[in-house]
């Protein structure tokens, strides 16, 4: 099983479940912003404990790696539990969409885009992907989510939504690190 054809089973499962869901993180930026290689695939989804025991069914061992424990742990935490793929060694990081209103609002304006050929998915916008970024840098420090964002501003800087991000930056406590991003992308 490739990544792709692992993400598209997770996307029809979540869709067939009509579980909101949208793909974020490196896969999302990618699409946005720079080509780099990624085995993370970071999907959020709008998961209740209702939803749980039917999820699990679509990924039976040992085909698949799911600890029911881990996914009740993470609807109850908002949390995040994996999928596993062993004969690939593919995972998909599941994130429960946590109950803020930045959280609702980014699940809400998800968009629909090409995920492979003759299927389409739902997306993280290219705004909340950086504020995401930018929250993940402020609590690990990793320089490579400052590089997602700055590959983001060049590849779809016209079409990110500046003031969006300034308003929710402030908000989110994240207003000097995304100055200091502008500032080190050229765009002041």
């Amino acid at each position: 099983m490739t990544q792709a054809e692992l993400l598209r089973y997770v996307v029809e499962t979540l869709e067939e479940q009509e579980i909101p869901y949208m793909i974020g993180g490196s896969q999302a930026a990618v699409y946005y912003g720079e080509p780099r290689f990624t085995r993370d695939v970071d999907v959020v989804a709008g998961l209740g404990p209702a939803q749980i025991h039917a999820l699990l069914a679509r990924f039976p061992a040992p085909d698949f790696y799911v600890s029911g424990e881990a996914a009740r742990e993470a609807v109850e935490t908002r949390g995040q539990f994996n999928i596993i793929h062993p004969a690939s060694g593919l995972k998909i990081d599941i994130f429960v969409n946590r109950d803020t209103p930045y959280d609702r609002l980014r699940l809400e304006r998800r968009r629909r885009l090409p995920l492979v050929p003759g299927r389409d998915a739902w997306f993280a916008r290219a705004e909340d992907v950086i504020l995401y970024k930018l929250i993940y840098y402020r609590d690990g420090q990793s320089e490579l989510h400052l590089r997602d964002v700055i590959g983001i501003l060049r590849v779809s800087g016209d079409e990110v939504d500046s003031r969006y991000i300034t308003e929710w930056a402030e908000r989110l406590g994240l207003g000097s690190l995304w100055d200091a991003v502008l500032k080190r992308a050229g765009h002041e």
